[in-house]
C-alpha cells in the first residue's frame, strides 16, 4: 500500500500540468481496477477542498468539488478507513454551506451518534440534528 499526497490528487483534478496529470491518471486507473492498494488521510483531504476552493487558487464550487472528489474517494484500490464519513462530509459540506472542517466534525458525529458540540462556531446551527453548546 502506497499513501498518497495532495498534489498528486490536484494534479488529476485540475490538469493544470498536462504530463503530471496523465500519470496521476494512470495511477487512480490501476486504483479502479484494484491493481494497486493507495490510501491518504483525512487532512489530504480537507487540504484537498481547501486549494479547490480558495478564490485566489482555484475558486471551485462547492458541487464542482464533490462531483470531482466524490469518484477518486470511491475508488475500490483507494483503503480509507472513514471513506463512508468523507462522502457525508461532502455532502454536508455542498448541502448546508460550511466549512469543510465543520462538515467532517459533523459527519464524525453522525458516525459516533452524538448530537451536541460544544463550539462558538454558528455553522454548526445549520445542521438540524446537531445542537451547539457554548460553555
Amino acid at each position: 500500500m502506497q499513501f498518497v499526497d495532495t498534489n498528486i490528487f490536484l494534479r488529476h483534478l485540475t490538469g493544470d500540468d498536462p504530463l503530471k496529470a496523465q500519470a496521476c491518471f494512470a495511477l487512480f486507473k490501476k486504483a479502479q481496477q484494484n491493481q494497486i492498494q493507495l490510501t491518504t488521510s483525512e487532512s489530504v483531504i480537507a487540504e484537498i477542498v481547501y486549494i479547490l476552493s480558495a478564490k485566489t487558487l482555484y475558486n471551485l464550487a462547492r458541487e464542482q468539488i464533490r462531483a470531482r472528489l466524490d469518484p477518486l474517494l470511491s475508488l475500490p484500490g483507494l483503503k480509507l478507513p472513514y471513506r463512508q464519513t468523507y462522502l457525508r462530509a461532502l455532502e454536508l459540506y455542498v448541502s448546508h454551506s460550511i466549512d469543510f472542517e465543520d462538515a467532517l466534525s459533523c459527519a464524525h458525529m453522525e458516525r459516533e451518534t452524538l448530537n451536541e458540540i460544544y463550539s462558538y462556531d454558528r455553522d454548526f446551527d445549520k445542521i438540524q440534528t446537531i445542537k451547539r453548546l457554548e460553555p
